[in-house]
């Protein structure tokens, strides 16, 4: 297979990167007084600026001949139309499918896959509303008034963020927590204030195998059993999502209450499938719906829309653009909503685990940067910590702003304070401050021209600092949906450009392998001498020190 930097479209960008570099933002504003209309889209739930990026007229359509080249839209209909292009894993990726409110079959195999899809749905609305209801009873005849949902990864991240973010919209009668580190320092914290009559478990694991979510689902059944003395109590306080019935049922959890899952989601995508049952619980089955709804309102907009214009694919093609060509290597996440605290931590797995990656489809060693590295906090909390780092570090690092017209929670003026900061900041990424203006703020303040000569330096920002900005009209179930969608295709389209598989994670897998090599050195007498010195002696110590 051809190598992505062979693409006359790839090399182009190339040498145009390096005429780019010797722009600066504030020019093209000033020499474009269209560039914000050119250079934004409205996208379903929310308006997308991405003008705040070093790019021209120029870069855009060089960046859109690589898509073409790189046959995005071919690919794009190979995703929804259910081939199999997770290769190393001969796998369908069809989480859209999990959101499709159409009548129009998805097939995997020639199979119309909507009707399990509905199945499952279907499954989490009946029980969810049970359980909300009041009619699912615990051992001792009580109603649920905890969910404590166990599981690690995509499992755990998409509902505690969904969940965290959309807390406004649940009406706060059942509490939801999450396990998912198998340090017992947190089961020991979720599990110490619950009564053991009215808490319900949701146990989310495809093969029921996961270590440390099975570690954490053993540990919560013996406490629930110490205080029921009874393990048919597990039936009625345990749930599973998994597509391992029988190591389900083996653990004590009756058939009916397992959710399906299928092989052709993977976990970072997952919180639309039966996944999301703690977010069905929490927040209602019409609320999960709605996310959803708008979810499928950006697989449209991502599958229908022209590639100028098409969010989703613009987003992939700047990820590109700021990393593989303009040589940056991370990305701030920055959400001007405390709502979405959690969703930097998201994200880093959703695109970090897809594309962190250095092997190409045929399975060469890729020669050019793939993805950032992710990281974020809520923005006016990292202003006061890192934007200095943003501002005037000798790195660049492009920023995702995401925030709200409305508040969820309206405080007297909070929400205007908060949002003036939110535009400041990307001006001031853009614009930065020249010695010159700083000279003339200190002269008009009165400075000595030798205090000026030494403090004036420090106070210069170079700007062109790189941006988008996501601005929602609230945070609604939809809009968040959209919102996730939004990432979600960036990164498919990032892996196309990238020529890597998006869908597998065998760094993932490694790890695990070695961890449970190393469980069996610590439970015997002594170390194998088989491994590195390092490895070793850091047992050895553990040991010892025990």
């Amino acid at each position: 297979m051809t190598s992505r930097t062979s693409l006359p479209s790839w090399q182009k960008l190339d040498a145009h990167a390096e005429e780019m570099k010797q722009q600066h933002m504030v020019d093209l504003f000033a020499n474009d007084s269209e560039r914000f209309s050119k250079f934004s889209i409205k996208a379903p739930q929310f308006l997308f600026d991405y003008s705040k990026n070093l790019m021209s007229d120029e870069t855009r359509a060089l960046l859109l001949d690589l898509a073409k080249d790189c046959d995005v839209e071919g690919w794009r209909s190979k995703m929804f139309s259910g081939e199999r292009i997770n290769k190393t894993e001969d796998r369908a990726v069809l989480h859209t499918a999990l959101r499709n409110r159409s009548n129009k079959p998805t097939l995997v195999d020639g199979e119309n896959v909507n009707e399990d899809v509905q199945k499952a749905l279907n499954h989490v609305k009946a029980f969810s509303d049970k359980v909300r209801y009041g009619e699912w009873l615990g051992y001792s005849g009580e109603c649920i008034t905890d969910v404590v949902s166990i599981g690690v990864g995509g499992s755990n991240l998409g509902p505690q963020m969904v969940t965290d973010a959309l807390n406004e919209y649940a009406n706060n009668d059942i509490q939801v927590h999450y396990v998912s580190n198998v340090d017992g320092t947190q089961i020991a914290n979720v599990l110490r204030p619950l009564n053991p009559e009215t808490t319900l478990f949701v146990v989310s694991s495809k093969t029921f195998t996961t270590s440390e979510t099975m570690t954490n689902a053993t540990t919560a059944m013996e406490w629930l059993v110490a205080a029921a003395f009874d393990k048919n109590a597990i039936a009625k306080h345990f749930v599973a999502v998994s597509s391992n019935k029988e190591k389900a049922t083996a653990f004590g959890i009756a058939e009916e209450n397992i959710f399906d899952m299928w092989d052709w989601v993977g976990g970072r995508f997952s919180l639309w499938s039966t996944i999301g049952l703690p977010i069905a619980i929490y927040l209602g089955f019409e609320n999960f719906v709605a996310l959803l709804e708008g979810a499928n309102e950006m697989d449209k907009h991502f599958c229908e829309t022209p590639l100028e214009n098409n969010a989703p694919v613009i987003m992939g093609l700047l990820s590109l653009w700021n990393t593989t060509f303009l040589g940056s290597q991370s990305q701030v996440i920055l959400p001007y909503d405390q709502s979405l605290h959690m969703l930097p931590a998201y994200l880093q797995q959703a695109e970090m685990e897809s594309n962190g990656k250095s092997t190409s489809w045929d399975g060469e060693a890729i020669e050019y940067t793939t993805v950032p590295a992710l990281w974020g906090e809520i923005g006016i909390n990292g202003q006061h910590a890192f934007y200095q780092y943003l501002h005037q570090g000798n790195t660049i690092v492009p920023a995702d702003f995401i925030g709200s017209v409305q508040s969820l929670i309206p405080v007297n003026n909070h929400h205007e304070i908060l949002m003036s900061n939110f535009f400041a900041q990307t001006q001031a990424l853009m614009q930065g401050v020249t010695e010159e203006q700083v000279r003339e703020e200190l002269t008009a303040k009165g400075m000595s021209p030798s205090d000026i000569d030494k403090v004036a330096p420090h106070k210069v920002h170079k700007g062109n600092r790189p941006s988008n900005t996501i601005l929602m009209q609230k945070l609604t179930p939809k809009a968040l949906g959209s919102l996730i969608a939004l990432y979600e295709h960036k990164i498919f389209v990032q892996g196309i450009l990238l020529q890597i598989c998006s869908f597998d994670q065998w760094g993932v897998e490694l790890g695990k392998g070695l961890a449970n090599k190393i469980q069996a050195e610590l439970t015997s007498d002594t170390v194998s001498d088989n491994l590195d010195s390092s490895t070793y002696g850091l047992l050895n110590y553990f040991k010892s020190a025990r």
